[in-house]
This record gives structure tokens, sequence and C-alpha cells, in this order.
């Protein structure tokens, strides 16, 4: 059975070109496609993914699941039908914008915490073109994707304050005692252009 580690070119392709479909099939219909029993037996293994829309204006839609408590084919479909329908930020996705919209796959691993004695030590410990962050302070919780530093140049305090961000903080809530930091890896395939080929996003 494949898992994260040995998920290859030819697997990023099905798993994108799956989301497309996924959400074709929904938006036209208000169904979800029957998934094919090889593609379920290929993708069983439990894993974190987030499903990512673009289209030619930037963000269209990015929802998905950081913890691995569902069998990939199953939090893929969920996250696909979410990213079009459910991103609160936008209006659901019209099955006619489909042709100019490019789909992203995201496998993560596992979220850990991140162990130190100072917060100083959190920038030392995570390595932009590598992590995704996970920022959590009470009922306060956000994450960024590994991809998302390297599209806006930030460095590694630029991603810990804008993680804050996402979360409803202060910028500078990395620093403080009562926050937890977690980071994880991700595996990120892509169109190329809307209905394009799919390549490995190398951060």
């Amino acid at each position: 059975m494949k898992d994260y580690n040995n998920l290859s070119e030819d697997d990023g392709h099905i798993l994108v070109k799956t989301a497309r479909m996924i959400v074709t099939e929904y938006l036209k219909n208000g169904t979800k496609p029957k998934l094919e029993e090889e593609f379920k037996n290929d993708f069983s293994f439990k894993s974190g993914v987030f499903v990512t829309l673009n289209s030619t204006l930037g963000l269209r839609g990015c929802i998905g699941y950081p913890l691995p408590d569902k069998l990939l084919f199953n939090a893929l479909e969920d996250a696909a039908i979410s990213a079009a329908t459910k991103d609160p930020r936008f209006s659901p996705v019209k099955h006619k914008e489909l042709d100019s919209i490019t789909f992203e796959v995201t496998v993560l691993t596992p979220p850990k915490k991140i162990v130190v004695n100072k917060p100083e030590e959190y920038l030392s410990n995570i390595k932009v073109g590598r992590d995704g962050l996970i920022v959590k302070h009470g009922f306060y919780s956000g994450l960024l994707l590994p991809q998302v530093p390297i599209e806006y140049g930030w460095n590694e305090e630029e991603f810990l304050e804008y993680t804050c961000e996402k979360a409803g903080l202060p910028k500078n809530y990395w620093k403080n005692p009562d926050t937890e930091i977690q980071k994880f890896e991700g595996i990120v395939f892509k169109e190329e252009k809307p209905n394009g080929i799919v390549t490995r996003e190398m951060l």
C-alpha cells in the first residue's frame, strides 16, 4: 500500500485529476462520483490533505484536514468539495468557472509540536520550504501550508507572524508561552494550467 513517503509523480497526477473530477461532478449534478476501487485501494492510508483552487485572480478556495483522521481517498473527496463550495472567504465556485481554475493537492505528514525552552528557538526549528505551521492558543487556531511562505517570500519569523494572524491572534503571539506551535511537511502536486499537466512543486 502507498503512503506519504512513496507517492510518485503519477500518484500526484491521479490525486489532482480525481479532485477535479469530484468537483466537476458535484457542481454539475450535485452528487459525488463513484470512485474506482483501484483508486480507493491505492490511497487507503490515513493522511491529512488540503485541496487548493486558484484562478487568474489568485486563491479561489482552500480547505482540508491537517490530521490523519481519514483515509486519503475519503479526505480528498471531502476537501475537494469543501474547497469549491464551503470556503467562507469566497462565494461557491460555479461549474462554468472550472476551465479557468487550477487544482492543487497537498498531502501532509502528521503535525508535531515544536518543543523549545524559549520562543527564539522556534526560528531554528522551522525551515521555510519544508514545513507548514499550526498555531494554537486557547480556542484560536490557524494553519498555513508549506508553499505559502515561498509564494510570499517570507522568512521564518514572518511565517510565524502570519500563521498567528491566520489564527486571529496578534502577530507576536508566537512568543507567548501559552501558544503551541506545530509543524508538518507536505507534498504538493498542482496543475500547471487549468486541466493541464500535473507536476510536483519543489518547495
